[in-house]
């Protein structure tokens, strides 16, 4: 409103993207099992198709040809929707709880000229990628992404107090701060926005980002990380191990090469195994086990964290052998 195009309303998200569980997070995330039961997603939310090149890629195409496919399929959801009416465009530079989608090579630079064009913000969600996860300050100098509105949270405190932020560029705060001039300070705080607690808790993180040179030690650590990630993609039941930076994911199916899904509970089961072997890690969408371990780890913690992984994908295999539960060859 305050940038006199009150028409633009709708925002556009991606299938299995996740953005939160509340009305309107909840909304954009692209997920059924968080839109079920609550009448989800509620008005001008859309949402356009997933990253993922392993599963959605066609048969004889590139990643770049597929991430033109989906560019292309992002316009035409524009155009039929009215670009007049569609505000913004939002996406985690790298899907988490999806399941640690990396986008394919040329995608954002694609996206961002469509949005570019139809003068659509783009929103990036780093909550789970800021602060170093993917190797850079944010998710977004990973890819090359030119946001106009940032959100960020999780590694702002290290996760030690609840805290998020929303960083706006010029475009965006220049109308809204000229608004409030004009009309008064708008009154749409929450009652613990800027908690001092959380707040001093955050800025002594930065400063022990920099202290420490965690930038530097994410950039030594990472390949090692990387490297025994990729080595698990020979394993049986692994379909893809895909990762940037200091988080990553194992794609667990029953045939590599019709690129089939467990059913859910395997890679749950996955998970518990790796509890027996002194690894806590998660079960994230899509049958894919993922780590997102903290950004001090060593490399000989990387080493040791990937040998009960390993130990945990065995346990899996076997499991899956003695249930029948691979694709009949």
């Amino acid at each position: 409103n305050a940038r006199g195009k009150p028409e633009k309303k709708k925002i556009i998200a991606r299938t299995g993207g996740y953005h939160g569980i509340c009305i309107s997070s909840g909304s954009l995330t692209g997920m059924p099992l968080m839109h079920a039961g609550f009448d989800l997603p509620i008005k001008n939310v859309l949402h356009t198709g997933s990253p993922h090149f392993y599963h959605f890629g066609n048969e004889g195409e590139s990643e770049e040809e597929f991430a033109t496919r989906r560019a292309n399929e992002l316009e035409e959801l524009i155009l039929a929707e009215g670009p007049e009416t569609v505000a913004g465009f939002v996406a985690e530079p790298v899907m988490g709880a999806g399941g640690v989608i990396l986008p394919p090579k040329g995608y954002y630079q694609k996206v961002q000229a469509v949005l570019d064009k139809y003068d659509i913000l783009m929103i990036a969600d780093e909550v789970i990628c800021g602060f170093h996860r993917t190797g850079q300050l944010f998710g977004c100098n990973t890819y090359g992404i030119k946001p106009d509105i940032m959100v960020v949270a999780k590694q702002l405190s290290s996760a030690y107090l609840p805290i998020s932020a929303v960083i706006l560029n010029e475009k965006v705060y220049g109308p809204i701060r000229d608004f409030s001039d004009e009309n008064g300070v708008l009154a749409t705080g929450f009652t613990y926005s800027g908690h001092p607690v959380p707040a001093a808790v955050a800025v002594e993180t930065l400063k022990i980002y920099e202290e420490m040179d965690i930038a530097s030690h994410v950039a030594k650590v990472a390949p090692v990380m990387q490297e025994r990630l990729a080595a698990l993609g020979d394993h049986p039941i692994v379909g893809e191990a895909r990762g940037v930076g200091l988080i990553g994911a194992c794609e667990l199916v029953k045939s590599k090469e019709t690129r089939e899904n467990f059913a859910p509970a395997i890679a749950s089961y996955c998970g518990d195994r790796c509890i027996d072997h002194g690894l806590i890690l998660r079960a994230a969408a899509g049958n894919a086990v993922a780590a997102c371990p903290p950004l001090i780890i060593t490399e000989s913690e990387i080493n040791q964290m990937f040998d009960a992984f390993k130990l945990a994908l065995d346990d899996t295999w076997d499991y899956v052998q003695k249930e029948e539960l691979l694709a009949a060859e």
